[in-house]
């Protein structure tokens, strides 16, 4: 059955007031959709990331995936590494290719009538989620409130916030917001941060040991990802588990950052990587090398590939995401006892896009 059409828009959803991590502010969360048809049926998939990748879709990748066959998934995946050879895999053409493969993947299980994580093979009924968010631009009081809504008001017992202040120079408000978020949270709520690369190797292991004082189990990107020795360093230092890999966009990179011992813990993004194809790939590196995958933000879009991830330890429920995807789509699952499960009533994704309410955020 041959893929008759591509379709391929960005929409731009302002954030509720301007936000910030240890590296960067932003006022925006853009999606950028890629749908394909075939015998019908139209399959849907997504990245957050830069409009520039629809010119990505029509220019480089549209031409491998019409008139493909529609069952042929790794092959169209195959055929769309090929096309961009001359672009650059890593970036916006890696988050493009993940767009369309994620759209492939849902039609071709909506093709079967079946719901994505059965046709990858079902190894989970849920996967356990983490209310992220947390933001240096927060003030204490909303902090806390972000916090205890996710523990109390969702049930979810795990929640991360952002560090690293201003790239690492306020190293005080850094201790004294997780001191906070322990106090708000309790002591029975798994407590996680993310520094986004802000801090230098010596201040990483530093702040770990007063992070530890406060019970913080994951430390996220304490240095650059790409410093694969810092990280190594801060993770043989510290007590909390060291993650990073969320600006993986091919196995390649999985593979060095795992063999490397950077990590306890490797965070793969279905919606850069490439997309499902790409993200079972990186598991099994994962796996090979002894560690449990963590899905990074875009919580719609992992829901089936976890489930179907015998080394899935868990799922960021990111705050950013989270809203754009009940605001853009149908079908979003909610979190129950601190897990999400999928709709096996539903193919595919099981989503929806919600057109009229989504043509007010198109931007390209």
């Amino acid at each position: 059955m041959k893929i008759e059409r591509l379709d391929v828009a960005a929409y731009r959803v302002p954030t509720e007031e301007p936000e910030s991590d240890g590296t960067l502010t932003w006022t925006a969360t853009t999606a950028v959709v890629v749908e394909v048809t075939a015998g019908g049926k139209t399959g849907i998939g997504w990245t957050y990331g830069s409009p520039a990748c629809v010119a990505l879709v029509r220019e480089e990748l549209e031409a491998a995936v019409v008139g493909a066959d529609a069952l042929d998934v790794p092959r169209v995946s195959q055929e769309m590494q090929v096309a961009v050879r001359n672009v650059g895999r890593p970036g916006p053409t890696s988050m493009a290719m993940a767009a369309a493969d994620l759209a492939l993947w849902d039609l071709k299980a909506r093709l079967l009538e079946l719901p994505l994580v059965q046709l990858l093979g079902q190894v989970h009924d849920e996967v356990a989620v983490y209310g992220s968010g947390g933001f240096t631009s927060l003030t204490d009081d909303e902090l806390a409130a972000q916090l205890v809504g996710w523990v109390g008001g969702q049930g979810i017992p795990r929640v991360k916030m952002k560090v690293g202040t201003a790239w690492g120079s306020s190293e005080d408000r850094d201790l004294a917001r997780v001191a906070l978020a322990r106090r708000a949270i309790g002591r029975d709520t798994e407590l996680y941060v993310d520094a986004n690369g802000a801090y230098t190797c010596k201040q990483a292991v530093r702040l770990g040991g007063g992070f530890a004082a406060h019970g913080v189990t994951w430390f996220e990107e304490p240095v650059s990802s790409d410093d694969l020795d810092g990280l190594r360093a801060v993770r043989e230092q510290v007590t909390a588990d060291v993650t990073a890999g969320e600006y993986g966009f091919d196995l390649w990179y999985f593979e060095r950052m795992c063999a490397a011992g950077a990590v306890d813990c490797l965070q793969v993004d279905v919606t850069r990587c490439g997309g499902v194809t790409t993200w079972m790939q990186a598991a099994a590196v994962a796996a090979g090398h002894g560690l449990e995958v963590s899905g990074h933000c875009a919580p719609a879009l992992h829901l089936h590939v976890a489930c179907a991830t015998t080394n899935v330890r868990h799922l960021e429920y990111f705050h950013d995401h989270v809203r754009l995807e009940r605001l853009l789509f149908d079908g979003v699952a909610e979190p129950a006892g601190g897990c999400l499960r999928p709709d096996l009533s539903r193919p595919g994704l099981g989503l929806e896009l919600k057109r009229s309410d989504a043509e007010r955020y198109r931007c390209r």
